[in-house]
């Protein structure tokens, strides 16, 4: 847990208990483990990371590319015959990423490896 300096009147309850015994008094034993138990429980109550799976990024990547690939070549080309041609290359080849994505992921297993996780401050994990 981190230590924080701005709760003071645990830290002047605790040198209280200290001066006066080197066993501090059972009241104030249990609320001192009444608020510990408190504070730890709200901690793990809140999720400690949030994970941000980034797997199909390549897959979208190269589908926009090939997408607008096509969209050129049927805009750029004047011959109907080869501008349908380029535009359905780019078509199988946008549809192949995909495919490829997707057997990758699930052959090699690495949905959790390529996950970016943002931790969040004071919370215990």
């Amino acid at each position: 847990m981190k230590y924080e300096r701005s709760d003071i009147k645990t830290e002047e309850m605790i040198r209280v208990s200290m001066k006066l015994a080197d066993v501090p008094a059972p009241e104030l034993n249990q609320k001192l483990k009444a608020d510990l138990y408190q504070r730890e429980a709200v901690l793990r109550k809140q999720s400690a990371a949030h994970k941000l799976s980034l797997w199909y990024l390549p897959m979208v990547l190269n589908l926009i590319l090939f997408s607008l690939l096509a969209l050129l070549a049927l805009i750029m080309i004047e011959n109907i015959y080869l501008s349908y041609f380029a535009a359905g290359i780019c078509i199988y080849t946008a549809g192949a990423g995909i495919l490829l994505t997707i057997v990758g992921v699930k052959r090699a297993n690495i949905k959790e490896e390529i996950t970016i996780r943002i931790e969040k401050r004071g919370v215990l994990a």
